[in-house]
């Protein structure tokens, strides 16, 4: 499996450098870099530090994901559903963790609070034309591809 550096700088020294779960994970685990327990009222947003700013390739970007077993079991997961950490920005990536349950959710110092995936993505140059290539699939929307 091809490992790449990624250079992470630790903005509080008790934060944790991401970890992968196991050896083909894809997502990294990020820690939540708080100094007690943090509650989340029901459908109540917080951000939640992670202690880390990292250095990103140019040409890649880092994608925030919610953990399957705290988003599944205890309704925590990314407000935004998926964050994006670009790779000119320096600062702190925080967690805007939502609370999407009816009842108060806690995470403790340390806990894994997101998956942090780095991936390539295309700069685009976005051309305006009066027609686009044709497809099968044509405008066909949600669902479309199921029906025949």
């Amino acid at each position: 499996m091809n490992c790449e550096k990624v250079n992470v700088k630790k903005v509080n020294g008790k934060a944790k450098i991401p970890t992968y779960g196991t050896e083909y994970a894809a997502g990294a685990d990020l820690y939540a870099c708080i100094e007690e327990a943090l509650s989340f009222n029901p459908h109540e947003t917080k951000l939640v530090p992670t202690g880390l700013s990292f250095e990103i390739p140019s040409g890649y970007a880092g994608f925030i994901y919610a953990r399957s077993g705290l988003a599944s079991k205890r309704h925590l997961a990314p407000a935004n559903k998926v964050g994006v950490v670009d790779s000119d920005y320096r600062g702190e990536v925080m967690i805007a963790l939502h609370n999407h349950s009816e009842e108060v959710q806690t995470i403790e110092p340390n806990e894994r609070i997101a998956q942090f995936i780095i991936a390539p993505y295309l700069k685009a140059e976005f051309n305006l034309v009066d027609e686009l290539e044709e497809t099968t699939r044509g405008s066909g929307g949600f669902g479309s591809t199921g029906t025949k």
